[in-house]
């Protein structure tokens, strides 16, 4: 079996974090089953951990180079393991995997969330007499839960989170080799070298993306997440909608500007959504001070808040409620509307101060995993702070954070730099030079073809306008919409009999 992600990664603690990572100079069997039994229970709901052997650790790091263990130990570890199997309650088989690094070797023990949890393993696995107990991880240790912390862990029985479950309504060939090799090439997989055409099913069986049910396996929710081209058939609105307000929702709600739904697998999502706010919407200013040689440079939105909102909003979304994440744009903000909202967990005080909002439970653990090996989030708990931090060092007024008692719901409002907020929204592209220039507005050749094609056939219609210069329908509505939002043209009366209106001056 190979290893789903790069050993390399793994061990510098870029792709897994520290708590979800324990390292064994050696074969330890007593103390490697309480780590097993407490990944397996997964009380965190962090996804599991890798239990490394034949690596030596100072300050949760692995020293390098790995000391390795003898290869003539890796036919008996496999059989002893067989047997200690046996002995969790109720039964559970880690995923064992053979790497060679710096010249030597090691093994490398993959622990995903039980599908039956709460389990027990005995205190001394390799004991005659077995005392039997739950362990869970506390940071970066195996423990045996007590009090609350016992119920809580019970509570959990065979409650397994939504992207983690199997669904019986994705096929195999729902899953797009080419997206599914894409993501292996990128977090530098071996299973990048198996051909998906022949052996898709055992790379998934590798993942840990399906679930084995009596009649053969179901695939996870998650895998449709990752490498479906159109996930929205499993799960209704997932898509992201963007909402221009020009003169701000409250002044002109009858104002809009409807940009079309942003579909898709959540990496395609999370990059289609910030390459039109990058190119749209952030813009950038440079003063040069007098008494000083270096610049300025500061922007109306730094792009590194917006895609942490952007990916905490797919990330965290409830992806059975079947609300799309909503982008408005307005004047003086940028809103982004997920649903459900943040964790019980998390104190409402947390929420309103907008800071770091750390769950005791994380809602789509294994679709994090994944961002996480994509470099699209840091971890648990950084989105927020991270959000802030760019706002403050931008000199932009903090983020805020809404939610409801019953946490149906999480807005985040990312406020406009002051220096930027001006009575009206103007896009940035196709040649639209932020739309005014020395008072006077710039148009793109396109747009004065457009102009031009109006004053002579007021009355024409889109479509009409669409076949005569020969551009694509949507292609000419997006012009329109910023020919609109520049105060240039306006429409007057219905679609069929209305005309249009040049603004005088123009």
């Amino acid at each position: 079996m190979r290893l789903p992600i790069n050993i390399e990664e793994l061990l510098s603690g870029r792709a897994v974090e520290g708590d979800r990572l324990e390292y064994k100079t050696g074969w330890n069997p007593d103390a490697i089953y309480r780590t097993i039994c407490a990944f397996a229970n997964d009380f965190d709901e962090t996804g599991g951990g890798y239990i490394v052997v034949g690596v030596k650790e100072e300050n949760g790091r692995a020293i390098r180079p790995v000391i390795g263990i003898n290869p003539d130990q890796i036919e008996p570890i496999e059989k002893e393991m067989v047997g200690f199997n046996n002995l969790i309650r109720p039964y559970y088989q880690p995923r064992l995997y053979v790497e060679e690094v710096d010249g030597k070797t090691i093994l490398v023990i993959k622990v995903s969330p039980g599908e039956r949890r709460p389990y027990k393993v005995p205190d001394q696995i390799t004991a005659k007499q077995k005392t039997y107990n739950y362990y869970i991880r506390y940071n970066s240790s195996s423990i045996v839960p007590k009090d609350e912390y016992e119920r809580e862990l019970i509570n959990l029985a065979n409650r397994m989170p939504f992207d983690d479950r199997g669904n019986d309504d994705i096929k195999l060939t729902d899953i797009s080799p080419l997206l599914l090799h894409d993501y292996l090439v990128k977090v530098k997989s071996s299973l990048a070298d198996i051909p998906l055409t022949d052996h898709m099913e055992d790379v998934l069986e590798q993942m840990d993306l399906l679930e084995p049910v009596p009649e053969g396996n179901r695939i996870k929710n998650v895998a449709a997440m990752m490498f479906a081209e159109h996930p929205d058939r499993f799960f209704k609105q997932a898509q992201v909608e963007i909402v221009l307000f020009p003169e701000g929702r409250e002044k002109n709600p009858n104002n809009l500007i409807e940009v079309e739904p942003i579909r898709g697998c959540v990496p395609t999502m999370i990059r289609e959504t910030l390459s039109y706010l990058r190119t749209n919407v952030i813009k950038k200013q440079i003063i040069k001070p007098k008494d000083r040689e270096q610049s300025i440079t500061f922007y109306n939105y730094p792009y590194q808040a917006l895609e942490e909102a952007v990916v905490n909003s797919l990330y965290h979304r409830d992806w059975t409620i079947q609300e799309p994440v909503e982008i408005t744009i307005e004047p003086e903000r940028i809103s982004i509307l997920s649903f459900s909202g943040p964790n019980h967990t998390i104190p409402m005080e947390a929420v309103r101060i907008g800071q770091s909002l750390r769950s005791r439970r994380y809602r789509n653990r294994r679709l994090g995993e994944f961002l996480k090996e994509l470099d699209l989030t840091e971890g648990r708990a950084t989105g927020i702070p991270t959000i802030q931090d760019e706002l403050r060092e931008n000199g932009s007024p903090q983020a805020t954070i809404e939610t409801d008692e019953e946490r149906t719901y999480f807005l985040i409002d990312i406020p406009c730099h002051p220096d930027f907020v001006v009575d009206k929204v103007i896009l940035n592209r196709d040649g639209v030079k932020d739309g005014v220039k020395d008072g006077v507005k710039e148009l793109s050749e396109i747009q004065e073809i457009i102009i031009s094609e109006i004053q002579k056939f007021p009355s024409i219609t889109t479509s009409e306008l669409a076949q005569k210069i020969d551009v694509k329908f949507r292609t000419l509505q997006r012009y329109i919409s910023q020919l609109q939002s520049l105060g240039v043209l306006t429409r007057e009366g219905g679609r069929k009999e209305g005309h249009w209106v040049i603004i005088k001056g123009t």
